[in-house]
């Protein structure tokens, strides 16, 4: 039997337990009780609360208008459906960077006021301290490299990151650095693939990819794009596996018809 399948929940030991097997490892965002309740029922292994909320929910353009209250929101909406899955969360951009006390306090308010397994971070070296802190207070953290969307505004442009040597070489210093701190996994979006399998073999911690290849321990997209409810976003590496934007309209239309047209409700629907 598998890691997953023997186990009634799974947590950080779990996942790399399941590295170390070579079972993948499947994540997807959510940002609700609905939505949390059906992934964790279709046993998926890692959900994410993650900041693109900020795009998916709020209709910004970017993570950054995002706030703690907001996330501790959507994130204690998720656990309330959840029983299996590992409930990560995203600290929001302004929250750790710079400053690793805040960091600590953020991570320490996600914890107490969601009840979730995790926190994760975007940043390497320039945040360890942040890492750190909240390490030393008993949280999981998760690393984020490669495209960082908090940083979109340093990189200028959401392109492939670490195409260059010295990027890469940076990255791999990096991953090595947040195992060696205490991460117990780490995201790689959208980076060249042979570099993402590269870090995944190097370290012992789980590797979860996001347009990075399939050389990692798992993966990662946005549920709103991979069922099609966001038609706007079309990277190469998201595949739709369904068109729900398509099929919510159409219900939606079928409802208008029906009430302007006097066909709902009809003598069964009404007492």
């Amino acid at each position: 039997m598998s890691v997953q399948k023997s186990v009634k929940r799974i947590t950080t030991h779990v996942l790399r337990e399941m590295k170390m097997k070579g079972e993948k490892i499947a994540m997807l965002t959510a940002y609700d009780y609905s939505f949390a309740r059906i992934l964790d029922e279709a046993d998926l292994d890692v959900i994410l609360v993650g900041d693109s909320a900020s795009n998916v929910m709020a209709g910004f353009d970017t993570t950054l208008p995002i706030t703690l209250d907001n996330m501790i929101y959507h994130a204690a909406s998720v656990v309330r459906g959840v029983k299996r899955a590992l409930v990560v969360v995203d600290l929001p951009f302004g929250t750790y960077q710079g400053n690793s006390k805040e960091a600590l306090i953020s991570a320490v308010r996600i914890m107490k006021e969601t009840g979730a397994g995790a926190v994760k971070l975007e940043g390497g070296k320039q945040i360890i301290e942040s890492v750190e802190r909240i390490l030393s207070a008993g949280i999981p953290v998760m690393g984020h490299l490669g495209l960082t969307p908090q940083a979109i505004h340093k990189f200028g442009t959401y392109v492939v990151r670490a195409q260059e040597e010295e990027e890469a070489k940076r990255l791999v210093e990096d991953a090595v650095l947040l195992e060696k701190t205490g991460c117990f996994a780490l995201v790689l979006e959208k980076i060249p693939a042979k570099l993402a399998e590269k870090v995944a073999g190097m370290v012992k911690i789980p590797v979860i990819g996001i347009g990075a290849g399939p050389g990692t321990d798992g993966q990662v997209l946005v549920v709103h794009d991979m069922l099609g409810i966001n038609q706007e976003f079309s990277p190469r590496f998201l595949r739709r596996y369904h068109n729900l934007y398509t099929e919510i309209k159409g219900a939606v239309q079928a409802y208008i018809d029906d009430v302007k047209s006097l066909r709902f409700p009809n003598e069964k629907e009404q007492y």
